[in-house]
């Protein structure tokens, strides 16, 4: 979750690890820090909040060296101030940490017996003052950080300064990602390409276990056996410029925006050269020996698999069965072997979606692997991966990845119905061009931003609300709640039309917005039943629909919105628009941090 940033570079450090957590800060906004070492003199500096107020206070006091390590924290052990945050310093040791460390309290009373004092509540300063412990104890940097390594249980992303070297730092990664950027005469450290994107576009991604000697001229990277490994270079064509919001207030703005460009290049990666037929790129999955599929994510992406469960089953006519990630492995469950899972994940990183997957590998089980970062742990480990290709997604309310996500699992299911032949009743032809079709009317989609914006208004006074959708538009509504909560902080649920009158329908009264989605298909007349339950009690519908439907249920609702006619299989990605929208002009209008929303990180490396 915490971004991380290391440089051991030919200028001051310290406004080039700034400029670097900036493009980090949708990791953990709780706080901020830096620390150098200049002239055999290692300082830091920290700051609660937001790396603006480390910025500021780095203005009054700044802080000199060549070599130096910065943070930027979402918040696990210890509360968000001054004292918790990175760098975590003791004696010549500095370390910044992304993850958790299991046994640091029976590190933590074992140091304190032995006269170490401790000055925060966080795990991480276990690890500097275990760190501190063995340089005290005459062991050399590299001899003291691999004893250290060697005493931590749990997760983690790790990087050490030495008060004793400017041109040394010590990285190390397990369960938690980690890259090594390659300069001229410099050399980098950043827990994704994307920091390091300005500086250089020579990377190397650490691996599960590994840690390495960083000098300005060279790296010595062990594996989790100590043994040297030969990880390869990469070079990462990552522009600077897709971290900048641009025209848009907000990057969730730039994003939504985005989706019909991002989208068009999806599917272009996905579809034939004469938009007929469904290329993955990839021989490596048979649909035909397919019994069954397990998908397994979290958050947004986890709702994306619930749509492409309806897809896969109705069309395709393959069981699916949907797994939250954090539950998937703890339950044991048993697979086939003619199984697929399939692991759907933004960042390519996410703690329980990777331990999700390794449980299957180890079942010998053929995984795939969808995601938005194609070196990420989850694309490298997985049998086949599928990008989406979304572009970078600062944003914390994922939007344009959802879209991507949703597209390229249209492209798994349309390719498995030219494997099996199994169509369940659709024409496959028509399909695959109303899938190539998807980013004109996306595009005629965010047509309706100022209609929402103007009803958004309105919702942004609720302290409560509803979303209810039938059929492949259930997964939508708990994806609309998903957002409204996100980023609004107004409690909202989804809810499937039908179990409305099971329990929900107690809360409506007059002051409950109920958005209902409904596009006019086979399920209209059902969902159209229970919003009419829902008016009949005064609750407050806003219909999104398209122009027939409005025509035949529009009436007596509260607010309504025109969706643009879609293929009923692809309203899914078409509806999702209006639920962003409405979440992004609720929370502008609260005057709610959109992007950075409280307690929230973009990247979930931690269980």
């Amino acid at each position: 979750m915490c971004g991380i940033v290391g440089v051991l570079g030919d200028h001051e450090a310290a406004p080039i690890i700034v400029d670097a957590l900036k493009r980090l800060e949708y990791r953990g906004y709780d706080s901020a820090g830096i620390a150098t070492v200049h002239k055999g003199v290692l300082e830091s500096r920290r700051a609660v909040g937001k790396l603006v107020n480390l910025s500021d206070r780095l203005v009054h006091e700044p802080l000199r060296g060549k070599a130096g390590i910065g943070h930027t924290r979402w918040a696990t052990h210890g509360a968000p101030n001054e004292a918790n945050a990175h760098p975590q310093s003791a004696g010549t040791v500095a370390v910044v940490h992304n993850g958790i460390i299991e046994n640091y309290h029976a590190l933590r009373e074992e140091l304190t017996a032995k006269g170490a004092k401790f000055l925060s509540e966080t795990d991480t300063e276990t690890v500097a003052q275990l760190c501190r412990y063995y340089l005290d104890e005459g062991a050399s940097p590299q001899e003291a950080v691999e004893k250290t390594l060697q005493r931590l249980e749990g997760a983690y992303a790790l990087c050490f300064l030495f008060e004793t070297d400017d041109n040394l730092l010590i990285a190390a990664r397990k369960g938690s990602p980690l890259a090594i950027g390659h300069g001229k005469g410099e050399m980098f450290v950043g827990s994704d390409a994307i920091a390091l994107a300005p500086m250089t576009s020579k990377i190397t991604y650490l691996e599960e276990g590994d840690w390495a000697v960083i000098t300005r001229t060279s790296v010595e990277i062990r594996d989790v056996n100590g043994k040297l490994a030969n990880r390869q270079m990469r070079n990462i064509q990552l522009s600077a410029m897709a971290a900048d919001k641009g025209m848009y207030k907000h990057f969730m703005a730039k994003e939504i925006a985005e989706q019909p460009t991002v989208l068009a290049e999806n599917i272009g990666h996905y579809i034939s050269d004469d938009h007929t037929r469904i290329d993955l790129r990839t021989d490596e999955i048979d649909f035909s020996k397919v019994t069954n599929i397990t998908m397994v994510a979290c958050g947004t992406a986890y709702l994306a698999c619930m749509v492409a469960k309806y897809w896969f089953e109705k069309i395709a006519r393959i069981p699916v069965e949907v797994d939250v990630a954090s539950e998937f492995r703890y339950r044991e469950p048993p697979l086939n072997p003619n199984s697929l899972a399939i692991f759907v994940s933004q960042s390519g990183e996410t703690a329980d979606t990777l331990a999700a997957l390794r449980y299957c590998v180890e079942q010998n089980i053929k995984t795939v692997g969808v995601v938005n970062v194609a070196e990420s742990s989850i694309a490298r480990e997985a049998s086949v991966v599928l990008p989406i290709y979304a572009g970078v997604e600062i944003g914390v309310a994922s939007t344009k990845a959802f879209s991507c996500q949703l597209a390229t699992l249209a492209a798994m299911v349309l390719y498995a119905s030219q494997q099996t032949g199994q169509t369940g009743g659709h024409d496959l032809a028509e399909l695959v061009s109303a899938y190539h079709a998807l980013p004109g009317i996306v595009s005629q989609a965010l047509q309706i931003e100022q209609e929402v914006r103007a009803i958004s208004t309105e919702l942004a006074t609720a302290t409560d609300a509803l979303f209810l959708g039938r059929g492949d538009m259930y997964p939508v509504a708990l994806e609309g709640a998903l957002k409204l909560k996100e980023i609004s902080y107004i409690h909202a649920e989804g809810y499937a039309s039908g179990e409305l009158k099971h329990g929900p329908i107690a809360l409506v009264d007059k002051d409950m917005p109920v958005v209902v989605l409904a596009p006019k298909d086979a399920l209209f007349d059902k969902t159209v039943s229970n919003m009419q339950e829902v008016m009949a009690r005064q609750g407050k519908v806003l219909l999104i629909t398209d122009k027939d439907g409005l025509k035949t249920a529009g009436h007596g609702v509260w607010r309504s919105v025109v969706m643009p006619r879609v293929h009923p299989v692809f309203a899914p990605v078409v509806y999702a628009i209006p639920v962003q929208l409405l979440a992004y002009y609720a929370a502008v209008s609260k005057g709610t941090d959109v992007d950075q929303p409280r307690n929230l990180a973009k990247s979930v490396t931690v269980e």
